[in-house]
């Protein structure tokens, strides 16, 4: 019997997400959002081509897991981003009651798991999510890195 997947491989699937969204001209973030063994949802950044500010990858990788397990609370499990999440996502991955966030590369403009905010350790906030940053963070940032100097060129 083969290992369970490790927060790697979850990795590497958020990473197809976000290298199909560069394909679409979204800037390259994927989420997959897993709790015991199975993957609930997943997303990509979209909020080009669906209009909506709000279609950030975690967000969307929330919105499938809601619909697959029929509630909008999602204890117990984990989303893998393949970028720090914003002060939008941080807060609705608290709202959604995640056990853990995983991501990869860190977000100095915006990141709200440390960069510019910690939205995860505010104390009037009554949810806890452990968080761990820099899984693939070389490969994460590199895509980030190699999307924005394609459209600078």
């Amino acid at each position: 019997m083969p290992p369970p997947p490790s927060d790697a491989d979850y990795m590497q699937r958020a990473l197809a997400l976000a290298r199909r969204a560069a394909a679409q001209g979204e800037v390259p973030v994927g989420a997959v959002l897993v709790r015991g063994g199975e993957i609930l949802g997943e997303g990509a950044n979209c909020p080009i081509a669906h209009h909506d500010p709000s279609a950030h990858a975690e967000i969307e990788a929330l919105r499938a897991a809601g619909r697959a397990v029929g509630d909008y609370r999602l204890a117990g499990a984990t989303l893998y981003v393949t970028l720090e999440p914003c002060i939008m996502c941080a807060s609705a991955i608290v709202h959604a009651r995640l056990e853990r966030v995983v991501f990869g590369a860190w977000d100095p403009k915006a990141g709200a798991a440390g960069s510019i905010a910690d939205v995860f350790t505010i104390p009037q906030l009554n949810h806890r999510v452990d968080v761990f940053g820099g899984v693939l963070a070389e490969e994460c940032a590199t895509l980030l890195l190699e999307f924005f100097r394609a459209r600078r060129a």
